[in-house]
């Protein structure tokens, strides 16, 4: 057969670069919520990295660099507050991040804010509110 294989297909639209595509790093410890959020994410064309615990997100952050993390408060091994402190600490372009909570307290909000979020999502959220949250702040 002398066709050609239809990944070269003319009509295809032109393949972002790597540099172009957006990556997003997920650092949450509830397995449905990420899978949600990466599928979400994904769809709408981001790279999409997932850490599991605050120490993994850390790790993650600083050898990828992605361009927004999104970060739950409350995690096993090191809280969303103290990833939050250490990226603010050691990056030296801060990186945007959108803080996601189950917690109520205001005090958590205030919180997050001084360490310079910027978004606050709590849980339980519209996949639409986060996704939006997410567009505006790469375009930002």
């Amino acid at each position: 057969a002398a066709h050609s294989s239809p990944n070269l297909c003319p009509t295809m639209p032109e393949a972002t670069t790597e540099s172009d595509t957006k990556r997003i790093l997920i650092v949450d410890d509830d397995a449905e919520i990420v899978e949600s959020l990466r599928l979400a994410l994904g769809a709408k064309g981001y790279n999409v990295l997932v850490a599991r615990d605050g120490n993994q997100g850390l790790a993650l952050a600083e050898r990828e660099s992605p361009d927004l993390i999104l970060l739950d408060m409350m995690m096993p091994k090191r809280s969303g507050f103290l990833v939050l402190e250490r990226l603010r600490k050691t990056r030296p372009i801060p990186v945007r991040v959108i803080m996601i909570t189950a917690n109520e307290g205001s005090r958590h909000k205030a919180y997050a804010e001084m360490l310079g979020v910027d978004d606050y999502i709590r849980k339980p959220f519209p996949m639409d509110r986060l996704v939006d949250s997410v567009q505006q702040q790469l375009d930002a």
